[in-house]
């Protein structure tokens, strides 16, 4: 083993791989291939960028780091190099983004795309950049799976991705550590890339039993066919519903048809309705977030049992939630 500090920060080579330790005050990345753990205090600080633009020297080096790196990801059909090689020449860098500092201007700047910039940093959505404390910059693009998911955007991942290759990597910060799994040259699938533009949903509960779909049907309290502009979805009363999607309530109130409800509206063109509820969770014209618990299932207004009656309204109409809905 052989362990030598040069201006970057401490490279350690074993077996001809060479596994990258970098750190920024109390944050570092260390890959867990047998290397050992080198306290946070005994280390240098980590290279910080002051400014996204050549007259920083820490960028022009990250700039060069980039290149490097994305040669080697261009390159891997052909030299048929390995996950664990190409994370072994990755580097990280930190950098404390200005008020004009999106997901895109940054993943521009860098010359990353920004699914590498999001995942490495918890960010479930671009305005999240915006404001952010200090970013840790990878010099090569793929995504980090964290191995405790906690936004819609990282669960995706981590149950979409978890077949695939990838490097397992611990990453501390502010005296605590988090697990990630690396996959070089990775970027976001379709649905993936959706979540992250908050153009996807999720299902309102955790658990539930699918009792009417969208479409026609007989109504069963008045026995009237008519189209059911929703999911009904069975669950004990009481059970925690949550928002399907970001997004202001701007409607909550008591309807004979409905029972209690809640109407959530998604950006310009999108809303969703959560009927039947035993409780609200929520005040009037808040701001909530994919996930953020709104109300209680029950079975107030025309209802049989207890249950949620879900819909989604692109401009004023009714859409079936079933083609819309991430399920996992």
């Amino acid at each position: 083993m052989q362990l030598r500090l040069n201006k970057r920060g401490f490279r350690y080579k074993r077996q001809g791989v060479t596994l990258a330790f970098f750190f920024a005050q109390t944050v570092s990345i260390i890959f867990l291939l047998s290397a050992p753990q080198i306290p946070a205090q005994e280390t240098p600080p980590f290279p910080e960028i002051s400014r996204l633009d050549s007259s920083d020297t820490a960028f022009r080096q990250y700039a060069a780091d980039v290149e490097a790196a994305r040669l080697r990801i261009h390159n891997r059909e052909r030299t048929g190099e390995e996950a664990e090689s190409l994370a072994g020449v990755l580097t990280v860098y930190a950098y404390n983004p200005g008020p004009r500092d999106d997901a895109f201007t940054l993943a521009a700047r860098c010359n990353i795309p920004y699914a590498a910039l999001a995942t490495l940093n918890h960010i479930p959505h671009p305005d999240s950049f915006i404001g952010a404390p200090t970013l840790l910059l990878p010099s090569m693009y793929g995504i980090f799976i964290p191995e405790k998911p906690e936004t819609d955007l990282e669960l995706l991942l981590f149950t979409g991705r978890a077949q695939e290759e990838g490097i397992p990597i611990t990453v501390t910060r502010n005296n605590g550590t988090e697990r990630f799994l690396f996959i070089p040259g990775a970027d976001f699938s379709p649905t993936e890339r959706a979540f992250f533009l908050n153009t996807g949903f999720r299902y309102p509960l955790r658990t539930y039993r699918l009792s009417s779909p969208f479409g026609p049907r007989v109504n069963p309290v008045t026995g009237n066919f008519r189209v059911h502009q929703g999911l009904d979805l069975a669950a004990p009363e009481g059970t925690e519903v949550y928002a399907a999607r970001d997004g202001e309530v701007i409607e909550m109130d008591t309807d004979p048809i409905y029972g209690n409800y809640i109407i959530i509206r998604h950006g310009e063109t999108w809303a969703s309705l959560y009927g039947h509820l035993s409780k609200f969770e929520v005040a009037l014209r808040s701001h909530v977030r994919s996930g953020t618990l709104i109300g209680r299932v029950g079975s107030t207004g025309q209802s049989t049992g207890p249950h949620l009656h879900f819909e989604l309204r692109q401009n004023g109409r009714a859409q079936d939630p079933g083609r819309l809905l991430f399920t996992k």
